[in-house]
């Protein structure tokens, strides 16, 4: 298994118009269309080339209405070539391998359930019925939030309305899953610390 990732990761890597999307990213987030302008290339290009890095969760994406934009994930690039070097010359590094593995596959669940439970305008289709899949929505919607920010009743729901209808629900589970908390009708973020963790749930 570590040795198919290993082989993965350098299939991402080992192309020259990959390698210069990666280094653009390194740069700042840009939309596919800005990557298709730097680049020279068609859209479509950019969205088989995006496909290939996010499967080795060398980027990250994110929607913003109908754009795309996309990061990069430094620490895999990093921790997928350390893990690499320490495999082909037998050094310690197993344990390292498996981690970054893990959390390889973490970041790829991650990327679906974004894909398959938001619309392409921004809009949650549903809420998941399955905790795991639920607490990585609340996430992402809690990462659109802005840390220290103190938020009325009112402004809550018409955070929530943008993605989806039922902003009383969505609201109750951010306070359920630690994700904010509430003081006479007023809200914030809590740390990230305090947030409940889909890493650890079935």
């Amino acid at each position: 298994m570590q040795l198919e990732k290993m082989v993965a990761y350098h299939k991402a890597m080992g192309d020259p118009t990959r390698i210069r999307m990666l280094m653009l990213l390194a740069e700042q987030e840009r939309s596919g269309q800005e990557l298709a302008e730097l680049l020279h290339l068609s859209q479509p290009t950019i969205t088989h080339h995006a496909a290939k890095l996010r499967e080795a969760a060398l980027i990250k994406e994110r929607r913003d209405k109908n754009t795309v934009y996309f990061q990069v994930n430094p620490y895999f690039i990093e921790q997928g070539a350390a893990a690499s070097v320490a495999y082909i010359l037998n050094r310690t590094g197993g344990n390292e391998m498996e981690n970054v593995t893990q959390q390889s596959e973490q970041e790829t669940l991650k990327q679906s359930v974004l894909r398959n439970f938001f619309a392409k305008d921004g809009r949650l289709k549903q809420i998941p019925a399955q905790l795991k899949k639920k607490v990585i929505v609340l996430e992402y919607l809690a990462e659109q939030l802005t840390p220290g920010r103190k938020y009325e009743e009112k402004e809550i729901n018409e955070f929530i309305k943008q993605y989806h209808e039922d902003f009383a629900t969505l609201r109750r589970e951010f306070i359920m899953h630690q994700f904010m908390y509430r003081e006479e009708g007023i809200y914030e973020l809590n740390p990230k610390t305090m947030w409940t963790s889909w890493h650890q749930l079935r």
